[in-house]
């Protein structure tokens, strides 16, 4: 297939990307680089443009007969959101809405879209979570992927878009051949961020320690990247014969808490994290864990990354030797 792929040089486009021109389809990214490198864009044209200038997005979706849209294309940072919601609603939300009426100009009617847990807000059950889970999220970056994907849901109904949103729980890792990783800055994921600890001796914040998890700290469900762009194949295989709009999670399906993340930097870069417990940040749920089993079942897709050890090791050898980027930690 033709496809255009907003976002495509941040971190989880940049690896889609690696997938997609491998099983065959021809990319063209549409960036603005602002969280993104020009050196992540290795498979497919780049196009430097921003969802806010529908200019630009109509000009790039009249340059090929695109098939369908791969949308990475957002604003990510959580805490972020909630100091600058209006910067928020505008690139994720209003940004989405332009390049849906642009899509929608130029005849594409499918749509994979990069949501994300956040969705679900606060879960107060300590279990894995279903799609059906009620969604209250309690911030501007998850509030504005909640808005798109009923955008997306209706849609289906009233212009005929076909769509998958598909769920990321906590995206970890970076591809085996080094040529694109985690490049954030600054980082505030939890997996770099204990790896910089671990190298550059200075503590690692752990946000509580009182939690009603085995250990004390917060429990997540990491999956490495290479599987989520996996799963954004799936999406757009299944978009061939199912129309309306669909959601799944994407996760491991097992928690690691924040001690059992830093159990296994330790074991992999051979040294201690040093760390300090932090108050708790407003807003963390204590366990965040996918019931992945409806994108197994119905897109076909299984994580090929289960091992923690794993995962953390092919971060550590990216952020080792970055291709591009620098490590800003933010521990």
């Amino acid at each position: 297939m033709k496809l255009l792929v907003t976002g495509g040089a941040g971190y989880i486009g940049a690896h889609f990307c690696k997938h997609a021109a491998a099983a065959g389809h021809e990319l063209t990214v549409f960036d603005n680089l602002l969280g993104g490198y020009r050196e992540a864009v290795r498979w497919g044209d780049l196009i430097v443009g921003d969802l806010l200038d529908t200019d630009a997005l109509q000009s790039a979706l009249q340059k090929k007969s695109f098939d369908a849209v791969v949308h990475f294309a957002s604003l990510i940072a959580v805490g972020e959101s909630v100091a600058k919601p209006l910067r928020y609603y505008r690139n994720n939300v209003a940004g989405s809405i332009n390049l849906l009426a642009a899509m929608q100009r130029a005849g594409v009617a499918r749509m994979v879209f990069s949501s994300t847990a956040a969705v679900y807000g606060n879960p107060l059950a300590l279990a894995a979570i279903k799609e059906t889970h009620p969604l209250v999220p309690i911030n501007p970056y998850g509030r504005g992927k909640h808005m798109v994907e009923q955008l997306l849901a209706d849609a289906a109904k009233g212009d005929a878009m076909r769509s998958v949103c598909l769920r990321y729980f906590n995206a970890a890792g970076a591809d085996p051949s080094g040529l694109i990783g985690e490049a954030h800055e600054p980082e505030t994921h939890l997996i770099p961020n204990a790896i910089s600890a671990a190298q550059s001796g200075r503590p690692l914040a752990i946000f509580g320690d009182d939690y009603p998890t085995a250990d004390g700290s917060c429990v997540r469900d990491y999956v490495h990247v290479n599987d989520l762009a996996s799963a954004h194949l799936a999406a757009l295989s299944y978009l061939d014969a199912n129309a309306g709009a669909h959601a799944f999670n994407l996760g491991n399906g097992a928690g690691f808490s924040v001690l059992d993340v830093i159990h296994s930097v330790e074991r992999v870069c051979k040294v201690k994290v040093p760390r300090d417990i932090a108050p708790r940040r407003d807003g963390d749920p204590a366990m965040l864990v996918a019931d992945a089993s409806a994108a197994q079942r119905v897109l076909g897709w299984r994580p090929q990354w289960a091992d923690i050890d794993a995962i953390i090791d092919s971060a550590r050898r990216w952020q080792a030797a970055p291709a591009y980027g620098r490590v800003q930690a933010s521990v």
